[in-house]
């Protein structure tokens, strides 16, 4: 529940303060006595600036009437907030995938892995984002800890309602006679029971055995 909290306060408060920042218009200093006036000016925006939102855990104040604010609807601050929700949890998703295959395996991979498997994960998460629809979004979120050793598990998607699994992803590793190591990634969805196995994408690692994951 707390970390469904955070999420709320994290997407309220980029959506409170959209348009806040005001350019400074260009300052010609010619004489040291307009540098008082200069700090002062930068002093007060700052101070502006600052009093729109409270300390962590409280309401965002009301924002003064601008063109930019007056301008922001709530069904447009309810997109705002969702999109940060789903990129969020697609950078989550990269930052444990990365995880899971440690540094040794990272280094060596990095090219295949950057190219072709994770673009492809991003767009599986963002088609389960899209079919869940936007008033369950903000409920989905990722596993932190992706298995060690030679376990498949990368992380899973889950409901933190229900606590209930949404999506399964893995990696597998493949000793192909005559080829060498692959890395399968794929997933499961709850859907079908987690039985079917959706391919992501295949990695080629070498003949020699590969070491544990997140080694």
């Amino acid at each position: 529940m707390k970390r469904w909290m955070q999420k709320i306060f994290v997407a309220l408060i980029a959506v409170l303060t959209l348009g806040l920042y005001i350019p400074q218009s260009p300052l010609t200093v010619d004489h040291d006595e307009h540098k008082g006036e200069v700090s002062s000016k930068t002093g007060s925006e700052k101070s502006v600036r600052a009093n729109h939102i409270e300390d962590a855990g409280h309401t965002a104040q009301a924002l003064p009437r601008t063109e930019s604010t007056e301008a922001l609807q709530p069904t447009s601050g309810l997109q705002d907030a969702n999109e940060l929700f789903a990129r969020s949890i697609v950078n989550e998703a990269k930052t444990q995938t990365i995880t899971k295959l440690g540094p040794k395996i990272a280094d060596r991979i990095d090219l295949d892995f950057t190219t072709d498997i994770l673009p492809k994960i991003e767009e599986v998460l963002d088609g389960l984002l899209q079919e869940a629809g936007t008033e369950n979004i903000p409920y989905y979120s990722i596993t932190e800890q992706p298995t060690g050793g030679l376990g498949e598990m990368i992380f899973n998607v889950y409901d933190e309602r229900t606590k209930e699994d949404i999506a399964r992803f893995h990696v597998r590793r493949d000793n192909r006679p005559q080829e060498g190591y692959w890395f399968n990634f794929h997933y499961h969805l709850q859907d079908d029971n987690f039985e079917n196995h959706h391919t992501i994408g295949d990695v080629y690692w070498d003949k020699n055995t590969p070491p544990n994951w997140m080694a």
